[in-house]
């Protein structure tokens, strides 16, 4: 007899940190919802109005859930905004949809076969919604008394609870009440604990105790004192991935897994027994599946044998929305001596939708520039601005965005009020961009060996090395 499949009834809150980053100003595609007409400039994005169009096409697919295992290339130049456009769909998509961001050299960098890598990232990007009814008993706290034995081990007490209709009082234990201390409930809470599960969340304070203090703080909540039964039963829906379910099932100490970290190889007998229980929930309409998208960047460094992995798990039953970036154009396939676009098969490559990106313009160079100082909470003269636009259409928008902040930084040793054009130029010659650095080094590497090979390290009166 097959053991039971389990879930995680907890969805995570904490969906990454808010710090500035490369990506953190984009909070979407910028599109229209109705229409799907991309914006000149919304969310973060700029420009890119034929690549940001075909990506909320593909994000609508996604949404609807019922078009998956599809395969789509954004191929384009460096610094034209591919894993932008990726971090936007992210953000567009909510909190339900799954969305699982990898590089392809995690893939050879995990210590595990390439193939394993690849269908946990596959899975992470299929959520299971799964609707389940549970017991739940709701109400305003009335009193809450504990009584604690001499040694402090034993501790009982009772719990007063109560709706607009009726009020009752609920023997607690140890684990209940060590629950209340840590959620921090105190009379007058409105609360609502999970039978099943014991999981106490406060839902906020009570209208009629609005006046008990004379402060309050700031995220205080008043909620109404519910009405009816204290115990109902309600329909819970909570999404979790399939990777998170493989990792449950896999290990002894259950949903603490997906803490841990280490996951390792998965058996395939779990995965099958898994997709089997899956595709029963679904059948009894406990569960929905809800194909996600998995992006992954730098294609083109994945060799042969991923490549006939993915084309494999695209055609599966389960499968998410594959969308995948690369900057280069023909380049040999990892793994053989053949060239080919973008570094994928040509097998592959006939199934894969491209999605191509263009350079920006100079006035799509000063919008991002300007969008991107905002986010780092820096202010920027106009004169500065134009010089970094000049740069950035020079030497890349990368190496122009990373002079905002050194600029911010000689700005405060100055204590001016902005950034202005010297605090900008001053930059630009202490931190070089790729191409003056390889002139640099070129320039010094023929002063000391010649094209014969010859080496001369006579110094002239200036300091440079003179060649004979």
């Amino acid at each position: 007899m097959t053991a039971p499949i389990s879930t995680v009834t907890e969805s995570r809150d904490l969906r990454g940190l808010s710090l500035i980053s490369a990506h953190s100003h984009i909070s979407g595609l910028g599109v229209d919802e109705d229409t799907l007409t991309p914006r000149a400039s919304s969310q973060g994005l700029v420009g890119q109005e034929r690549a940001r169009k075909a990506a909320a096409i593909i994000l609508q697919m996604v949404k609807d859930g019922k078009i998956a295992g599809k395969a789509v290339l954004i191929a384009g130049p460096p610094s034209t905004g591919k894993t932008a456009i990726a971090m936007g769909m992210a953000q567009s998509l909510g909190p339900d949809v799954p969305f699982n961001m990898c590089s392809s050299s995690e893939t050879f960098s995990m210590e595990m076969s390439k193939t394993e890598a690849l269908t946990q990232a596959f899975r992470k990007a299929i959520g299971i919604r799964i609707k389940e009814e549970s017991e739940m008993i709701e109400g305003e706290v009335v009193e809450i008394q504990i009584d604690r034995s001499v040694t402090g081990d034993n501790k009982q007490g009772k719990l007063t609870i109560k709706t607009t209709d009726m009020e009752t009082v609920y023997d607690m234990g140890k684990k209940m009440i060590d629950s209340m201390s840590k959620e921090r409930v105190s009379a007058g809470d409105v609360i609502s604990i999970d039978k099943s599960s014991g999981k106490i969340t406060k839902l906020g304070r009570s209208y009629t105790r609005s006046r008990d203090y004379d402060a309050m703080g700031a995220d205080t909540k008043f909620v109404q004192c519910p009405d009816g039964e204290i115990q109902k039963r309600k329909e819970v829906v909570h999404t979790v991935s399939l990777h998170e379910i493989d990792v449950i099932n896999s290990r002894t100490q259950g949903f603490l897994a997906i803490y841990s970290g280490d996951t390792g190889e998965i058996r395939p007998e779990i995965r099958e027994q898994i997709n089997v229980k899956v595709g029963e929930w679904k059948e009894e309409g406990k569960a929905e599946i809800v194909p996600g998208v998995l992006f992954i960047d730098e294609v083109h460094m994945l060799d042969i044998e991923c490549f006939s992995y993915i084309n494999r798990a695209l055609e599966d039953e389960l499968a998410p929305i594959l969308i995948m970036a690369s900057n280069r154009g023909n380049t040999k396939i990892r793994g053989t001596n053949q060239r080919s676009p973008h570094g994928l098969p040509l097998d592959f490559l006939d199934r894969v939708v491209i999605v191509s990106t263009q350079a920006y313009g100079e006035d799509e160079l000063r919008q991002i520039l300007a969008i991107r100082a905002q986010e780092e909470e820096v202010e920027v003269s106009a004169n500065a601005l134009e010089l970094l636009t000049k740069i950035a259409k020079e030497a890349g928008l990368r190496y122009a965005s990373n002079l905002i902040m050194t600029s911010e930084m000689i700005r405060v040793k100055r204590k001016a009020k902005e950034i202005d054009q010297a605090d900008v130029e001053r930059s630009y010659r202490l931190f070089l961009d790729p191409a003056r650095s390889v002139a640099f080094i070129s320039e010094f590497e023929k002063r000391f060996i010649g094209d014969e090979g010859t080496v001369n390290l006579a110094i002239t009166d200036g300091g440079d090395v003179e060649m004979s």
